[in-house]
């Protein structure tokens, strides 16, 4: 089962899990980060480096937060808002660098709400 990053982390990004992930599996967006369900590989390193508690396996996402767990799927298999393509599977965060931009959920994300 892979890990999922939820709403906590939006407009964080602390970047913890990334330093501990041994696949480079985490990407950044503009507001949020994601893990890549086709690479990543169940360690579970980055789970406990999330300062904010974002990240679960995709099968225990809280109630709460069961959106983001097809949302960060969607991150990698749709096309991205200002992209053509979707990131697909691209063999490692560090290679790729940011995507500078969030799935529509994210994007939409008002913290006041």
């Amino acid at each position: 089962m892979p890990y999922v990053i939820a709403e906590p982390c939006i407009d964080i990004t602390d970047r913890s899990c990334m330093e501990e992930c041994p696949v480079d599996c985490i990407y950044e967006g503009e507001r949020k980060l994601y893990i890549n369900p086709f690479e990543c590989i169940d360690c579970g390193n980055c789970e406990p480096a999330c300062p904010v508690e974002a990240i679960t396996q995709d099968r225990r996402v809280p109630e709460e937060f069961a959106a983001f767990a097809e949302d960060n799927k969607r991150f990698f298999t749709d096309p991205l808002p200002g992209r053509d393509e979707p990131i697909g599977q691209p063999g490692g965060a560090m290679g790729f660098g940011p995507a500078g931009t969030d799935t529509e959920l994210v994007a939409a994300y008002d913290p006041r709400a």
